[in-house]
């Protein structure tokens, strides 16, 4: 029998976001195999949805941050500004 991937007392808000995503890539493997006894599926099936939820806050915290460049008419960059228009 496998064993389930490990998740310590690591609070998930201080993971990066490429570090989130290898910890619950894990644990979907160690669901998907069907190998982890039902208390603890419960327990990492918990922390991948907290996972989940904070890959999401990051994705959107960057999508926020991107600038599109703003280019004139012979394709020169003018500046840039948010992506949204705000």
């Amino acid at each position: 029998m496998t064993t389930a991937p490990q998740t310590a007392a690591i609070d998930v808000s201080s993971l990066s976001f490429e570090k989130a995503v290898e910890e619950l890539e894990a644990i979907v493997s160690a669901l998907e195999r069907g190998d982890v006894a039902l208390d603890r599926s419960i327990e990492i099936y918990e922390r991948g949805e907290a996972l989940k939820k904070h890959c999401e806050a990051l994705l959107s915290a960057a999508e926020n941050r991107i600038e599109k460049i703003r280019l004139d008419r012979a394709g020169k960059p003018l500046g840039v500004e948010p992506l949204d228009g705000e």
